[in-house]
């Protein structure tokens, strides 16, 4: 690529050539007449040509200085009415949300027709991954962080703090479920957490717990198990009665409240904290802070 003065002269220059005037170019550009000689003298050098008759007097172009400035003017007419468009575009653009599969299905699309209430002028593209996005990289503009402390990077405010419920049926609660030992007839059912979160709210740690309350609360061994790796369809299989599962109570509030589902032991286990976070001087930081205060008023 070829290499080019900097901007700062060739701005100088079509300001000249436009207005035949170092003093009216000096005003439109902020500077002082002398600034903008200056800029010119460098450019002149740069390209090995005078292109301003200085004298005898009014100010005129040169040969060179005549064949430069209809390029220059035309590249900085095409420079500023793109970027006007990108700046209308961008105002458009959707605002890319990314948080757990669970979360978006579960709690933020939901409440989707409030936020276009709030702001129909600025869509929303959830991206619902397990996967954790770069924001530094621009892989989204916001991020619901599902973890137990808060992230160290980018501007962060703690959105929720859930906690964890052995859940099940009405119908399957009322079937003979009324003491820890009765799980021995029932199929507890699992979510897939990482094998190195030690601390993750699993059946072995909500039946260890319990047997501090109830000695007699069975081994996990003891029962029948159904395994998801998506959080999602151990929701729907709990809801469809096939068994009791250990969720969060930020994710099946909406059947808590309905009494779809219930609570089937007075017995939790702590969860985690849902985090919203962006990177600070974002270039769509106004509205992203809408969005922000939106979701902290949904809470």
């Amino acid at each position: 690529m070829h290499r080019l003065p900097p901007l700062s002269e060739l701005r100088a220059f079509e300001a000249a050539a436009r207005h035949l005037s170092f003093k009216k170019a000096g005003a439109e550009l902020g500077v002082t007449p002398t600034a903008i000689s200056h800029q010119i003298k460098l450019l002149e050098q740069y390209c090995g040509r005078s292109l301003f008759r200085r004298r005898p007097r009014p100010l005129a172009l040169t040969e060179a200085g005549s064949r430069l400035f209809p390029v220059i003017r035309d590249g900085l007419d095409v420079f500023a009415r793109t970027i006007a468009a990108i700046k209308r575009d961008r105002g458009r653009q959707a605002i890319r949300v990314t948080t757990t599969n669970a979360f978006a299905s579960r709690w933020l699309v939901p409440r989707l027709p409030l936020w276009r209430k709030v702001r129909p002028d600025a869509p929303l593209e959830v991206i619902g991954t397990d996967s954790v996005l770069d924001l530094n990289a621009g892989d989204a503009d916001i991020a619901i962080r599902y973890a137990r402390t808060a992230p160290a990077n980018g501007t962060v405010s703690e959105l929720l703090e859930d906690t964890f419920w052995p859940i099940c049926s009405p119908q399957l609660l009322s079937s003979g479920l009324t003491k820890p030992t009765d799980l021995r007839r029932h199929v507890l059912v699992h979510c897939y957490w990482p094998p190195s979160d030690f601390e993750a709210p699993t059946w072995e740690r909500w039946l260890a717990a319990a047997r501090n309350r109830w000695p007699d609360a069975p081994e996990l061994k003891e029962m029948d198990h159904l395994s998801f790796r998506e959080e999602l369809h151990a929701i729907e299989a709990v809801i469809a009665g096939q068994g009791i599962g250990l969720f969060s109570n930020v994710l099946v509030a909406p059947e808590l409240k309905a009494q779809t589902l219930v609570k089937a032991f007075d017995v939790s286990l702590p969860g985690y904290h849902y985090y919203l976070v962006h990177q600070p001087n974002h270039p769509r930081e106004k509205v992203i802070k809408t969005f922000s205060t939106w979701m902290l008023s949904t809470v």
